[in-house]
């Protein structure tokens, strides 16, 4: 193989490379989150579930408000509201479940309304910025985002906040996202 060969080969190469790794760190955060989340569904005390099960609808609201409010440090809740569904009716638990979701994701909103750069600038970042320019593909890409269990969904909190989107848009577009969520773990954790 001539050298311009080999050359465009490597060239070729290491253009793959960096997409395929790009995509290898959120696989592996979503991959360590999902199995947290099984490992504390299976740890939690029975006592603790019947304790907070007493507070109904309450309980679920502050363990995910609390759970929520965290930046970028997921707490595994999913379990925990999974278990506390039996008895209590889906509406109510999405309810509980994604306004207290909603208030505490408002701390990466207001960290990032601050203007303080805590993020580091990624083409994750870039991306999500780009988005958030044009108010309806915010409201689509934060819904998107804050649906499914998402570490990652704190960067485009921080962003919305330091881009001064509208909290209307960002407030909408989580609780609503957060209604599916916690629907479906209501729904898997037995609510009628």
């Amino acid at each position: 193989m001539s050298e311009a060969g080999r050359q465009a080969s490597h060239e070729h190469e290491t253009a793959i490379t960096p997409r395929w790794r790009a995509w290898l760190r959120p696989a592996l955060v979503a991959a360590i989150a999902i199995v947290l989340n099984i490992i504390a569904y299976l740890m939690i005390p029975p006592d603790l579930a019947s304790r907070l099960g007493a507070l109904g609808y309450l309980g679920i609201f502050l363990i995910t408000l609390i759970s929520n409010a965290t930046i970028v440090v997921p707490i595994p809740y999913f379990g925990l509201v999974a278990a506390l569904s039996p008895g209590l009716s889906m509406v109510g638990v999405g309810l509980a479940g994604a306004l207290g979701s909603v208030i505490g994701e408002s701390v990466s909103f207001f960290v990032g309304r601050s203007g303080r750069g805590v993020v580091e600038q990624t083409r994750f970042y870039r991306w999500v910025q780009r988005q958030l320019e044009h108010p309806w593909r915010a409201f689509v890409v934060l819904f998107a985002l804050s649906a499914p269990p998402n570490p990652a969904f704190d960067v485009a909190g921080i962003t919305a906040g330091a881009m001064g989107l509208p909290y209307w848009i960002f407030l909408g577009a989580v609780f609503l996202a957060r209604l599916v969520r916690f629907g479906a773990i209501a729904l898997f954790g037995g609510a009628t």
